[in-house]
Formats: structure tokens, C-alpha cells, sequence
């Protein structure tokens, strides 16, 4: 079963997505310092008529790259290419992409760490001398033909910024780290997302659906069509703070944001009275996988002090006892 806190994106959402996504900054809510900075380096391309830098953003998921990708291309009147690190297998296939840019165009790779290393070779001299190599034919008989590329912008999105190779990394000329959100700036961006679906929202209630949504607008939007749904099914012209409470309430998301599996690997933490508790343990313990554990349910947690990565393990921290209202008796008290 698909969680609601899930940060990844449905296979369903796509269509959903995009009509709720911003197009213009002045619709783009929260990233403040970002968007400050890149209005800068867009304004400065367009003035010198030249492409702009690559751009790497990285960060958990849910919290814009691709949104932010897009209003590049809107600002930059470019023609934008948006694909997915997986879906290029073969050298041949990013050759293939490259070669059918134009000047100014821009390209949008997501989970750009997943690129093979075959890939990256073609990516370096294609981001830096705007020029590929390609192998004709194989053996003695082989020949390197040097193809000349319109200047393009790349613009890599990743969560797992430590897994880039360095030569990857050192080639985008900048480089911004995605933050979690507040609760105001997602409370704006259900208002603004409520309109957009044509049932209004009282302000009360898109506070309280922006502290459960983790900080993440991707979230914070699964969960407004959620209560949205209550709220026409109990044929009410708007949604309001008592629905809203009653809906995420059932749909087992608490005042923290955490849900069931949440709740169960803290839980988990602390019945180990303090000890760190290696991911393989945890893993086992909950039924999941590590990479699940790792990209899916600790982000959030660790970002906000209710879990720490220590070098022995995981361990909850005093903030999670207060939480669940779970007492420290003093030989766990000491281990803090």
C-alpha cells in the first residue's frame, strides 16, 4: 500500500501534478534564497544573450526541482527536455537526445545519479566543450567522429547528491540545495493549490494541512485532494478545519506528520533503551528494504531532530521520547 507521507511521486499523479504546478515565479512559493540567486544568473544570460550555466539541484524529493526546471525554461524562453537518468541506458541514447538540441535549449535529467559511467563519459565533453565522440564501426577498423552541440543548458536534479562522481559534480557551474519547507509557506501553497481545484479552503484548515504534510509541498498537495474529498462527499462548499482534522485523522496521518511506519521504526528505537540500532536491524525488524528506510523514512526525521545517524547505528533522540509522550528512565537518560 502506497503511503500518503510517501515523498516519491505516485504513478498516478503525474496529470494531477502538473496542473497544480507553478509556471511563473511569481506563483513559485518558498526556496526564497534560491530563487533570489537564480533570478540573478537568468537575468545575466538573457542580458549577455548567452545560455545559461548547468544547474544541480539536490535535495530530498517532493520539494520542486522539476517545478523549478521548468520556470528556468519559461524565464529563459527555452525549449525545455525533461527525462530520467534510468531511461538513458546507452551512450547512444544521451547521443541521441544531444544531438537533437538546439541553441539555448535545455535539458532536464532527473535522478541524475543513476547515470552508468559509459553516460557520464559523453556528458563531460558535451557540458564542457559542447562536443561529443562517437565510435563508428569496432576494432582497427574503428573511427572517432567529433559532432559540434548547440550551446545548451543542463539542468541535473538528484537526492543523492554523495553519489556523484566528482568529474560530474565540478562540471555544473551551480549548484543549490533544496530545503524543507515551512509550515506557513505550505499553508500558501494549499490556498494557492485550492484554487486551482475550485474548492476553497479555510485558512485554519491549510495550516493544518501543511504541519502534517513533513515539510514537503508534494505532500502537502496529496493530502489537500485527499481532504477534499471528504469535504464533497459530506457536500460541503469549502473545505473546513473540522473536516480537514477529522479526514487526517482517519487517514492515520497525525499532528506530526507521522504515520504508521513512522511511528513504528521510533518506537522501534527506543525500545533498544538508548542503544544505536544498525540499519540492517531496523530493516529486518520493519519488513523493508535499507535504501526504503534510508530515502524514504529518514530524510524527514533526521531533518528535524527526531532521529540521529550516529557511526554505532540509529538511535532516537529526546525530542522523539517527548513526542510519544515515552518516558527516559535514567539508564536511557544517560545515553543522550
Amino acid at each position: 500500500m502506497e503511503r500518503l507521507v510517501e515523498i516519491e511521486k505516485f504513478d498516478a499523479e503525474e496529470s494531477t501534478e502538473v496542473s497544480l504546478r507553478p509556471d511563473a515565479w511569481s506563483e513559485y512559493i518558498g526556496q526564497e534564497q534560491i530563487k533570489k540567486n537564480l533570478n540573478v544568473f537568468i537575468q545575466a544570460s538573457k542580458k549577455r544573450q548567452e545560455a545559461l550555466d548547468h544547474v544541480l539541484f539536490y535535495g530530498p524529493p517532493g520539494l520542486g526541482k522539476t517545478t523549478l526546471a521548468l520556470i528556468i525554461a519559461n524565464e529563459m524562453d527555452a525549449n525545455i527536455k525533461v527525462t530520467a537518468a534510468p531511461m538513458i541506458e546507452k551512450s547512444g541514447d544521451l547521443a541521441a537526445i544531444l544531438t537533437n538540441l538546439e541553441e539555448g535549449d535545455i535539458l532536464f535529467i532527473d535522478e541524475i545519479h543513476r547515470l552508468s559511467p559509459a553516460v557520464e563519459e559523453i556528458l563531460y565533453s558535451s557540458m564542457e566543450d559542447y562536443r561529443i565522440d562517437i565510435i563508428i564501426g569496432s576494432g582497427p577498423a574503428a573511427q572517432t567522429v567529433k559532432i559540434d552541440l548547440p550551446r545548451f543548458t543542463l539542468i541535473g536534479a538528484t537526492t543523492r547528491a554523495g553519489m556523484l562522481s566528482n568529474p560530474l559534480r565540478d562540471r555544473f557551474g551551480m549548484s543549490f540545495r533544496m530545503q524543507f519547507y515551512s509550515p506557513e509557506e505550505l499553508a500558501m501553497i494549499v490556498k494557492q493549490a485550492s484554487q486551482k481545484l475550485n474548492k476553497e479552503i479555510i485558512q485554519e484548515a491549510s495550516i493544518e494541512i501543511a504541519k502534517r504534510s513533513r515539510g514537503t509541498p508534494r505532500i502537502a498537495l496529496r493530502l489537500l485532494r485527499r481532504v477534499r474529498d471528504f469535504a464533497d462527499v459530506a457536500d460541503e462548499e469549502n473545505i473546513n478545519h473540522k473536516r480537514t482534522k477529522y479526514a487526517l485523522d482517519e487517514l492515520g496521518i497525525n499532528k506530526h506528520g507521522f504515520d504508521e511506519m513512522d511511528i513504528k521504526l521510533l518506537k522501534l528505537l527506543i525500545s533498544n533503551k538508548g542503544r544505536p540500532m544498525g540499519l540492517s536491524t531496523i530493516a529486518a525488524a520493519l519488513s523493508e528494504d535499507e535504501g526504503t528506510i534510508e530515502d524514504v523514512l529518514e530524510p524527514y526525521l533526521l531533518a528535524n531532530g527526531y532521529l540521529e545517524r550516529t557511526s554505532k547505528g540509529r538511535k532516537a533522540t529526546r525530542e522523539t521520547y517527548n513526542i510519544l509522550n515515552m518516558p527516559i528512565d535514567s539508564e536511557q537518560g544517560t545515553l543522550f
